[in-house]
């Protein structure tokens, strides 16, 4: 069954529309800023000096190492301790991106794993007492596991008003950052070497970097919360699930991220293995991919025949012998023209040690089976509309852009039947399971902001709504975008007063483990997620013209999303309902392809599924 890592992969995808247009605008910045002198840190790896930024009002030390390059003999192997540095380590910029596609073919490098810190401006020698020492938050950027970079959201606003410290990290992604297979295992050293979790033990490793380094900024090891969105919120799920990462965090927030996690045969199986297929992308589906392309086999079977009879040692030798770029030309070739820059093999593995053995949403509902600690998960009412702008059937397209509605009504239903089932796996079901097991420390939300103008004759709002990403633009108070303002905010300070409001209760969290009513303490009450019937669920973020910040009390899961569509009388007929289904058993598990052919009675069996996978991935058809 395709999982949930796949689907966050998929929803991932578009990155020329609203929030995506925000942050390559924001990418565009100017060189670093002079160091500034009162910036000078001592670290136990050497010292540091960093820069000035927000006229002075923030501290920012960009491109600190928090592990040793993963290439080599570490490729596809846990961190290991950055070395120590002579001198004074000018942290002007930020570290490379991890490898990825995008660039010509590709992007970025393996030797990516840095992180940046910002903090109120501040000497070392006037830093606080430890019982003064701020919150620390720390972001995991998204992009489907395989693109994306710590860097990518300038997160001044928060650090400035919240008087936090922020930490953006980066971690390998696709194939670096979760590879299992077990020629890899017959030479790992020890269980993390063996899980093929690289990317999740990437993350642990900043965390115990936040630990180790950062009350020299002033900030407190023992608050530390993390926070990421679409799969940077499905790696947040991934961190409650570890064991390696208890104690490592104290609080968490969930930006349209689900719990999701694959088994190990998921990982490394062929796709037409008869007893346990893999998922398409799987590292016996690379394998065969990269011994055709280095013309070591002729042909599929070929290929499976060499790997069937060489040693684990040869197998692996072939592996840590490809460059970078031989590694990913097998998804650049299929991703052909489509410039999309993101690819699925399956991440996040069941292996027992990094990561808990079992559904992680089941593991979330057992007292004991995972980090409990305050929580917050959300989503954006209309998640989906942001891949069904450039891949639905009910939008019209000239030269592949978006200029106007086919059949606007079955649009509106697509955005809102993928929103709401979103919703259900990534935040009502997941918090519902936490709360039973750890009470009154849960919260949720719905991020329902819809208010961007027309453009050329198209109302954005209806087009995209409240999409996937767009939260990021008010969490991070990206509101003031210049030129770009005028095809993202409609209503520009109406959009800066509900990102005051974000903030606020996003930094709040940080320092007192619950929302409550902000760090300006005058917004609505922000109740934990109730148990009983008709209490406060989640509060509402929406700008004051729509009703503002306000709680409600409903609950989904995907069995009421399923039926809701059952019976929904606005969908005319079979075809309309399975389309609906097919989206469902497209793009997540909410529904499987047996659950798709009889679900209803069968109603959907004139209309088959093509395919369960919208991203290039490779698979046996390859």
């Amino acid at each position: 069954m395709v999982k949930h890592s796949l689907t966050v992969a998929t929803r991932s995808r578009t990155l020329g529309l609203l929030p995506f247009l925000a942050i390559a605008v924001l990418s565009c910045r100017a060189d670093a800023p002079p160091l500034a002198s009162d910036a000078h840190r001592s670290l136990p790896l050497g010292e540091v000096v960093g820069v000035a930024i927000e006229d002075g009002a923030v501290h920012a030390w960009r491109g600190l190492p928090f592990a040793m390059p993963p290439v080599g003999v570490r490729r596809w192997r846990a961190p290991a301790l950055a070395e120590p540095w002579a001198g004074v380590r000018e942290a002007r910029f930020s570290g490379s991106a991890c490898a990825q596609l995008g660039g010509d073919p590709i992007m970025g490098s393996e030797d990516c794993l840095y992180l940046d810190v910002f903090a109120p401006a501040r000497s070392a020698a006037s830093l606080l007492a430890d019982e003064d020492a701020l919150p620390v938050m720390v972001w995991i950027h998204g992009g489907g596991n395989s693109m994306g970079a710590g860097d990518q959201l300038p997160p001044s606003a928060l650090v400035r008003d919240g008087n936090v410290i922020l930490v953006t990290i980066n971690y390998r992604l696709g194939v670096f950052g979760w590879f299992a297979h077990p020629a890899l295992r017959n030479g790992a050293v020890d269980s993390e070497d063996a899980s093929g979790n690289f990317g999740t033990l990437d993350i642990i490793r900043a965390l115990e970097w936040v630990g180790e380094n950062i009350a020299a900024f002033g900030g407190d090891p023992g608050r530390v919360t993390i926070f990421g969105e679409s799969a940077g919120g499905m790696n947040v799920f991934s961190l409650l699930v570890s064991p390696r990462a208890k104690g490592l965090f104290h609080a968490a927030i969930s930006e349209s991220g689900v719990p999701t996690a694959v088994t190990r045969a998921e990982a490394e199986h062929y796709t037409d293995d008869p007893v346990a297929p893999g998922l398409p992308g799987s590292s016996g589906e690379l394998l065969v991919a990269l011994l055709r392309q280095s013309g070591r086999a002729e042909d599929r079977a070929a290929a499976k025949q060499w790997l069937a009879t060489q040693p684990p040692a040869e197998i692996e030798r072939f592996l840590r012998g490809l460059e970078t770029e031989e590694i990913l030309q097998p998804f650049v070739e299929i991703m052909g023209d489509s410039g999309m820059p993101l690819y699925f093999s399956p991440n996040i593995f069941q292996d027992g040690q990094v990561v808990s053995l079992g559904e992680p949403i089941e593991l979330l509902g057992t007292p004991g089976a995972y980090n409990a600690v305050p929580f917050i998960a959300g989503t954006n009412r209309e998640e989906t509309k942001l891949f069904l702008a450039m891949g639905s059937p009910h939008v019209r397209r000239r030269f592949g852009l978006p200029t106007g509605f086919v059949n606007e009504r079955l649009y509106d239903l697509e955005g809102e039947y993928g929103g709401l089932m979103w919703r259900a796996t990534g935040a009502d079901e997941p918090v519902s399971a936490m709360r039973a097991v750890q009470g009154p420390s849960v919260w949720a939300y719905r991020f329902d902001w819809d208010e961007e103008p027309t453009v050329l004759g198209l109302d954005l709002s209806k087009l995209l709504g409240a999409a996937h990403g767009v939260e990021m633009l008010f969490v991070f108070g990206l509101t003031d975008l210049g030129w770009a303002n005028r095809v993202v905010f409609e209503d520009p300070p109406s959009a800066e007063r509900l990102s005051r409001q974000m903030r606020s209760y996003w930094t709040h969290f940080a320092h007192d483990h619950r929302p409550g009513r902000g760090r300006s303490g005058d917004e609505p009450e922000w109740a934990p997620w109730g148990l009983e019937a008709g209490s406060s669920k989640y509060l509402i973020f929406d700008s004051e013209r729509d009703g503002g910040v306000r709680a409600d009390r409903d609950r989904v899961d995907r069995h009421d999303v399923l039926e809701r569509v059952s019976k929904d009388s606005r969908l005319l007929g079979d075809d309309e309902r399975c389309q609906i289904y097919r989206g469902f058993a497209q793009s997540s598990d909410a529904l499987s392809a047996e659950g798709y052919a009889t679900i209803d009675g069968g109603i959907c069996g004139a209309w088959p599924l093509e395919s369960r996978l919208f991203l290039p991935a490779l698979s046996h058809e390859n």
